[in-house]
């Protein structure tokens, strides 16, 4: 009676071809449309990045741009596009990757699209020690950056060790997040109420993030710090969108969950270190490229190659946008905390509304 009730509810073999035949073509749907919006991205940011190197007070052509980034000798072209406009937008490609990574790899393991750098204190770390450096210790742009790097790193381990007890908690984390953010922006106050008028404007323009100040000095660790870390977690995409489902599913499927979640951390805090120390904290890049990746992408599979494009093309387009769509030049982080403010409370109340997954 067992076997014949088994045959009896067993679907006939067409419904499972059915299926099987629906699943593939949802895989086949899925895979078309990644594939599509990837390559769109990289489009858009080809074009912004080319538009960043043509436009400015002498306009140069795409050829002599395309020369110039050859090696050629161009006359007036070689310094102003070389030297000047072509570390800036090497530095805003790879600081909008490094913050759309760290953002969505955040928003990913706690699932919650308010989980991002920005909100739960490693932005507010970072530039805590920087004012400190600057205002109180009087040190160089080059040991600025460094104490940055090392505020991002002590503060995420900390939010980490305290909201470690008894296992992982998200919620947890977050909430312990936006404590140490308040109090680590109470520091900035205190230390910028203290500071000489040179200083002030010094400090400020580190905390307002810009890429100002780029050269192929303060590019070089930003590119050896992608190049090392960008690879080690696109190697960790597929278990970050395990994660996105769950403790309890990613562990079924196989993902040591403490040391893959401690991995994916630690290179998203560094990403994210060595692109504020050289941009300074440019506000909501992390925070917004994750959920927009979402939106384009979709639910299924790894964000962390979309959100890091999306990233790219949200510094490259407002950078662009503040050296000319205005009568005064504006820094970059400016023009993303214009879209990224109002991006916020949409946010909020979409996620108050629908519940807390990206």
């Amino acid at each position: 009676m067992t076997v014949s009730r088994s045959i009896l509810s067993a679907p006939p073999p067409s419904a499972r071809g059915t299926t099987a035949s629906a699943v593939a073509r949802g895989r086949r749907s899925r895979i078309r449309r990644r594939v599509i919006v990837v390559g769109l991205l990289s489009a858009a940011i080809a074009g912004v990045f080319l538009m960043s190197l043509m436009v400015g007070n002498t306009f140069y052509t795409p050829g002599e741009v395309v020369r110039v980034v050859l090696g050629e000798q161009v006359a007036g072209a070689s310094f102003t596009v070389g030297e000047l406009r072509l570390p800036r937008a090497l530095l805003g490609l790879l600081a909008g990757v490094s913050f759309g990574m760290a953002g969505v790899t955040f928003q990913s393991l706690l699932r919650n699209p308010l989980a991002s750098p920005d909100i739960i204190g490693i932005s507010s770390g970072a530039s805590a020690a920087a004012v400190t450096g600057i205002v109180i210790l009087s040190l160089s742009e080059t040991a600025v950056s460094l104490l940055a790097l090392g505020g991002a790193l002590v503060t995420a381990f900390g939010i980490w060790l305290l909201s470690h007890k008894n296992g992982f908690a998200g919620t947890r984390l977050i909430l312990i997040g936006i404590g140490v953010a308040a109090m680590l922006d109470s520091v900035i106050t205190y230390v910028l109420s203290r500071a000489a008028a040179w200083d002030l404007q010094v400090a400020m323009r580190w905390l307002t993030g810009s890429l100002n100040g780029a050269d192929w000095q303060s590019l070089a660790p930003v590119v050896i710090a992608t190049a090392i870390l960008v690879p080690v977690m696109i190697g960790q995409s597929r278990t970050l969108g395990v994660l996105r489902l769950g403790d309890d599913t990613a562990a079924g499927l196989g993902v040591a969950l403490t040391r893959s979640r401690l991995l994916l951390i630690v290179a998203a805090v560094a990403l994210l270190a060595f692109a504020t120390a050289a941009t300074g904290p440019i506000a909501f890049v992390a925070f917004m490229a994750g959920p927009i990746a979402a939106r384009l992408i979709g639910p299924a599979g790894s964000l962390l190659v979309p959100a890091g494009l999306v990233g790219a093309l949200l510094v490259l387009s407002a950078d662009l946008i503040g050296q000319f769509a205005f009568e005064n030049r504006l820094p970059v982080g400016v023009i993303t905390g214009i879209l990224g403010a109002p991006y916020l409370v949409y946010l909020l109340i979409r996620t108050n509304r629908s519940g807390g997954s990206l």
